[in-house]
This record gives structure tokens, C-alpha cells and sequence, in this order.
């Protein structure tokens, strides 16, 4: 903002000088593209407030006399707070058996003018003053938490503090060999570290998304005394399936990790994975797979 007013001011200033320059406000006028009347508006301003009257202004003033009671205002940016997942109409009915007699439009307009126009503005403000005060979130505001960030993790945002918080597993579908048959690789990714390991399978299953886990990312991890807190997948086959009888699942289950499932229909939620599959297809596949072997009659392959 104050590089867009640096920028009007040198405007302004430049058709003032321009005029002075040539001695002709008509002609000043005409290079620049100002009318007179709006030359001589600058030129009011300049002189009796200095450059920093030259300061876009906007003509839109606030009438404070439409503006509800302090106490009302209060009241609603009080109640935004308590429950940052209602919308302006419930809170203006809520508010309403309580006695403050508020339209929705009247809450929008409060909410606009403290920054609380969106759920997830408010729920910053929430966050902010938790920080600061120390209090106990009640279960309207703990159930608008999570909803916020089961959001983000269906937009591909994702909380990480630090190593082994958040691992990010996904089957990546490489192609058929002949001879062999489909091959897959499962890739597990330290959502933190960036950290990454993968290894090919021939088939997609429960047992061979918790062979990786069992084989390389774990072991890893308990070398360097740290585990592994939550996992990240798709709700594929192979990582979802009944408690009880599903293999991933047990085997998640035995070794405490908690496990987040994206969002259906939402793949950029595990793009940590996604990025790392578009990285090895083309800076390794692609490359391989193009190669051509000749076997040398003494039995050397070149």
C-alpha cells in the first residue's frame, strides 16, 4: 500500500513540476493526461497540506451514526469467537434470545471491520487469543479446529513439526516388464525432513504397504531412536480396509501409528508423494526404460 501511494504522490508531484518546467499548465496538462481542473486540485492540496496531502483519499466515509451500540459490537465479536464455525445468520438469531437484536447483515459488517469475515479469520482471532490468555477451548471451538484441518489437508496443506510427526506413504503404478509382469513402488516420505525411501513390488497389497514400513522406514527411524507418530495415505485397497482383518491396518495398529486418510477425490492432499513419483518417473524411468542392453558374445553386457 505505501509503495501504491509513493506512486500517485510521484505522479501528482510530476505534473506539478512538469507545469512548472514549461510554463504552461495547458500543455503539462495535455502530456500528461490531467484535465486543468484536476491540476489545480493538486495544486490546492500541495499548498496547504504539503505532499502528503497529495494522499489518495478515499471518498467513502463511514457513517458512525448507522453503526450498532458498542455493547452490541462486542457481543458479536465476543460470540465469533465462542463459535467461529456459525454464519452470520445463526449468530444473529443466537443473539437474538439473548436480547441484542442485530441483523445478519449488521454482523457481516461487524465482522468486515475486525478482520473476521471468514471462518478462518476467526478462527485465528480464536487462536490468538489462546495464545495469549491461556483458555480452555470449549467443544464448539475444538470441533471447528479440526474441521479447519481436515480442510487444509484436503487442500494440501499439512501440519509437520518435526521428524517422524507425519509420514506421507503412497503406490506408485510404474509399468509391465515383460517377463515379470506389473510393477509398483511404494514410496514413504518424511512430510518434515523430506526424507524419502521407496522399493518395488510386483503386486499392490496391504502386506507389501507394510512390508516398506517394516523393511526400511522404521527400522531407519529406531536407529536414530525416534519413531514414526502418523501416516498419510490415499483410501486405496492396499492402506484401508477393516481394522481387524486388514493387514496395513494391524500392522499400524501393533506399532501405535495413527493413520489419516486424504480426502476422496482429493490426491494433492498426499502431493508430497505425487511430487516425488513425477520427480523419479522422469529423472530415472524414463531414462532407464529407454536404454537398450546388447549381450557381448563373451557373455559381458554392454
Amino acid at each position: 500500500m505505501q509503495t501504491f501511494n509513493q506512486n500517485v504522490i510521484n505522479h501528482k508531484t510530476g505534473l506539478l513540476n512538469l507545469a512548472a518546467e514549461l510554463g504552461n499548465i495547458s500543455k503539462a496538462c495535455r502530456i500528461m493526461g490531467f484535465s486543468r481542473d484536476t491540476f489545480y486540485r493538486y495544486q490546492t492540496a500541495r499548498d496547504a497540506g504539503g505532499v502528503e496531502a497529495l494522499f489518495e483519499v478515499s471518498r467513502k466515509k463511514p457513517n458512525l451514526k448507522n453503526r450498532v451500540e458498542e455493547a452490541t459490537e462486542a457481543a458479536v465479536i465476543s460470540f465469533a469467537i465462542d463459535f467461529p464455525a456459525h454464519g452470520q445468520v445463526r449468530v444473529s438469531n443466537e443473539l437474538r434470545k439473548q436480547g441484542i437484536f442485530v441483523s445478519p447483515s449488521g454482523v457481516r459488517s461487524i465482522w468486515i471491520r475486525h478482520s473476521l469475515a471468514s471462518m478462518k479469520q476467526r478462527l485465528a482471532a480464536l487462536e490468538k487469543k489462546s495464545a495469549e490468555e491461556g483458555i480452555v477451548f470449549t467443544e464448539a471451538q475444538v470441533q471447528a479446529l479440526e474441521r479447519k484441518r481436515q480442510d487444509d489437508e484436503a487442500c494440501g496443506e499439512i501440519e509437520t513439526h518435526h521428524p517422524g510427526y507425519l509420514g506421507s506413504q503412497d503406490t506408485f503404478y510404474i509399468g509391465t516388464i515383460k517377463g515379470v509382469g506389473r510393477i509398483y513402488q511404494q514410496t514413504f516420505v518424511d512430510t518434515y525432513s523430506k526424507w524419502a525411501v521407496a522399493k518395488l513390488y510386483t503386486t499392490k497389497t496391504p502386506i507389501t504397504g507394510a512390508d516398506l514400513l517394516n523393511d526400511r522406514v522404521l527400522p531407519f527411524f529406531s536407529s536414530l531412536e525416534m519413531g514414526v507418530i502418523r501416516i498419510l495415505t490415499d483410501r486405496g485397497t492396499e492402506y484401508c480396509g477393516k481394522l481387524e482383518a486388514h493387514d496395513y491396518e494391524l500392522y499400524l495398529g501393533v506399532n501405535g501409528i495413527e493413520h489419516s486418510k486424504t480426502k476422496a477425490r482429493h490426491p494433492q492432499t498426499n502431493g508430497i508423494c505425487e511430487r516425488f513419483h513425477k520427480t523419479v518417473l522422469h529423472e530415472f524411468y524414463q531414462v532407464a526404460f529407454r536404454r537398450k542392453l546388447y549381450q557381448l558374445s563373451g557373455g559381458a553386457t554392454d
